[in-house]
């Protein structure tokens, strides 16, 4: 255990003796001077602190200085009655202090505890209880603002994490605040109920154990216990200030007393408008002997404070137009404009209530449940959207860019409803025509009368909100390659390497670099396979990097490596449908295979790729009734190069070889392309 929890271990302990074993004088004064350092430490840190949050510790803090006063209380009580005496500290208070007259003690007293207990601790105690139960209150709505901040690119990640954790340390801190303002409460009630006991008990004692006479044993036992009370309500009191000073205050960027003379002294004018009364006040019976040095130093305050606030004005408009010179002539300031958000999202004016959660628009909400979703997916960190508005743009239009180049726009209707027909159009059903954006299908925008009914006769009937958040989820699975660089390979690689540092190890930086790795990467999501199994891939870049670096290749191993997640992904019941390839075509292609240095690529005529495609296409129109996507199943050789060869032309069909099924899926053939 290091020596400061040891020491405050061992304070704790020392407190709870206090309680039970009786402490010398010498000792006791000794401990009665610390109360006292402790408690002015405290105020002090509290005027300094810029947040409540630096000193989050003063709840806890509380409760211990309140038990060790208790304790202090306790042994000066135990003194005081036992002995007639309680050491130097408090004798000095009694007698130095108050003057020795202990009627003006009690009242002095009296008026200490009126102002703890009845002004400072009441106050802060009802602040503790507005603040924490607003700040409760509140958590939500700075929850949703930090949503908000992250999905528009305003923030990162971790900004957001630490915004967060400070929220909930903030909801912690005024809740334990809450609970310890009747520290300081009772502490004030307690101090009075001892000093009534020491007085009452102390006369008693006096007179009859001690002799004295009432006189003497009043005077000595009244100054001995507002002694006492002094000692102890005085550090008490400046507990109770420091508690409401850190209630009431709030976040700035300077300490308490930067900003009281920052704020009250912000209007040279007002203290003008001070002295100038003071200065009225000495035509009464207080004179001027008092009131005009006061009022003097108030004109002269204002003044002077009038004559620095032009010079600061001044020199801002200066600073100002030189930092705006120095960053137009600067070469960032260019750099700056080269600069593209990985992901846009723009629209028009007619569309802000979209984003607009005043106006009870969940876009932001709704992407980032999308990038979450894609996460799980894909396996892939979606980097945050880019959420704006466009003059440029229609008003009821909206655009996507990857990259600072667009992909995508669409055209929404927000108080209407779009439509799309299982078959043929309803005549009864009547509206806007027009395309649902993520598909390309047919479909119209009708008016919420028409709602109903148009469920009514089978429509599948979506709002506007649905509408460009499945448009946008449909665009980042297609472009979804487009968006893992190095930079984000690096962080998959590492934080699969604070799991499994051996495996990563063996695979990068040697025999694949960070890029090889990279672009197997984008070679499987492209064609929509998840790179979420991590371990599985590198196994297989670890079997097989020795032996080549051709990504292509390597793309290859590490799709039959993932063929459970791929059977899954396109098998349904156990059965899988497809177009297969005559076996002289599949010959033919791989005959037309060309192998260099820098990679393999495919040499056909462009009648006989042409002839492919539309075979290709006859079949899938064949068997447009069939509930999966269509899939080309062929051998594992020429896979890569039937994808690049139907990529283009009929991008929707997925290829897959015979290597990344399971043995047991059955496979069951709805068509045949062939050569002739």
């Amino acid at each position: 255990m290091k020596l400061k929890d040891l020491s405050v271990l061992l304070a704790v302990i020392l407190i709870v003796l206090m309680l039970i074993i009786p402490l010398p004088n010498f000792i006791l004064s000794f401990f009665i001077i610390i109360n006292i350092s402790l408690a002015l430490i405290v105020l002090l840190v509290a005027m300094n602190m810029k947040e409540p949050l630096e000193f989050s510790i003063l709840p806890s803090l509380l409760l211990l200085l309140t038990l060790f006063r208790l304790g202090l209380n306790v042994s000066t009580t135990r003194s005081i009655l036992g002995k007639g005496d309680a050491g130097v500290v408090i004798e000095t208070f009694g007698n130095f202090v108050i003057g020795g007259n202990a009627l003006v003690g009690f009242v002095v007293f009296l008026i200490l505890i009126i102002i703890q207990f009845v002004v400072i601790t009441k106050g802060a105690e009802r602040v503790s209880e507005v603040a924490a139960r607003f700040t409760l209150d509140a958590m939500p709505g700075k929850q949703m603002a930090i949503d908000a901040d992250l999905n528009a690119g305003l923030i990162n990640e971790k900004e957001a994490r630490k915004r967060r954790d400070k929220i909930a340390r903030e909801a912690d801190f005024y809740g334990a605040m809450d609970g310890a303002s009747k520290f300081v409460k009772g502490d004030a009630i307690a101090g009075i109920i001892i000093v009534v006991i020491n007085m009452i008990v102390g006369m008693i004692i006096g007179v009859a154990q001690m002799g004295m006479s009432f006189g003497d044993a009043s005077h000595n036992y009244t100054l001995l216990t507002v002694g006492d009370g002094l000692v102890s309500q005085i550090p008490a009191l400046m507990i109770s200030t420091a508690t409401g000073i850190i209630v009431t205050r709030a976040a700035s960027e300077g300490n308490l007393g930067q900003d009281i003379t920052k704020q009250i002294l912000a209007y040279p004018m007002m203290l003008y408008i001070a002295g100038g009364v003071i200065l009225l006040l000495g035509f009464t019976p207080i004179g001027f002997v008092i009131t005009v040095p006061i009022a003097l130093l108030l004109f002269i305050g204002g003044y002077l404070l009038s004559r620095q606030n032009a010079k600061e004005q001044i020199n801002e408009e200066e600073l100002a137009a030189d930092i705006e010179e120095e960053q137009l002539k600067s070469p960032d300031t260019v750099v700056d404009l080269l600069e593209n958000d990985p992901i846009e999202f723009e629209f028009g004016y007619a569309l802000v209530p979209l984003a607009d959660a005043n106006q009870g628009g969940d876009l932001l909400d709704r992407i980032v449940m999308i990038r979450r979703q894609l996460a799980l997916e894909f396996g892939i960190i979606i980097p945050v959207v880019r959420i704006r508005d466009n003059i440029q743009l229609e008003p009821n239009e909206y655009r996507f860019k990857i990259k600072g180049s667009e992909i995508a726009r669409g055209h929404i209707l927000l108080d209407h409803y779009l439509a799309m027909s299982p078959g043929e159009d309803d005549p009864s059903i009547t509206g806007v025509d027009t395309i649902e954006p993520a598909f390309g299908l047919p479909a119209k925008w009708i008016g919420e009368d028409m709602k109903e009914q148009a469920e009514m006769l089978g429509y599948t009937v979506v709002d506007p909100p649905s509408v460009v958040s499945t448009h946008i989820t449909e665009l980042l699975k297609r472009h979804c390659h487009e968006l893992l660089g190095r930079k984000e390979t690096k962080q998959l690689i590492e934080h699969l390497k604070a799991t499994d540092e051996t495996l990563v190890n063996e695979v990068t930086p040697e025999p694949l670099s960070i890029g090889d790795i990279q672009k197997v990467f984008v070679n499987l999501l492209r064609e929509h396979i998840s790179i979420r199994n991590l371990p599985v891939i590198f196994e297989v870049l670890a079997d097989v990097g020795q032996m080549t670096k051709d990504t292509d290749l390597l793309t290859e191993y590490v799709r039959q490596g993932l063929s459970r997640q791929i059977s899954q992904q396109y098998v349904k019941n156990n059965l899988l449908k497809v177009i297969t390839l005559d076996p002289q075509l599949e010959e033919t292609i791989s005959s037309a295979v060309q192998r260099t240095e820098h990679g393999n690529y495919l040499a056909l005529e462009p009648n006989t790729i042409q002839h492919i495609l539309e075979q290709i296409a006859q079949r899938i129109e064949q068997h447009t009734d069939f509930d999966q996507e269509p899939i080309i199943l062929c051998s594992p050789a020429i896979r890569l190069h039937v994808k690049q060869m139907i990529s283009r032309s009929l991008p929707q069909v997925a290829v897959l070889s015979y290597n990344e099924l399971e043995p047991s899926v059955e496979i069951q053939s709805i068509g045949v392309v062939s050569i002739a």
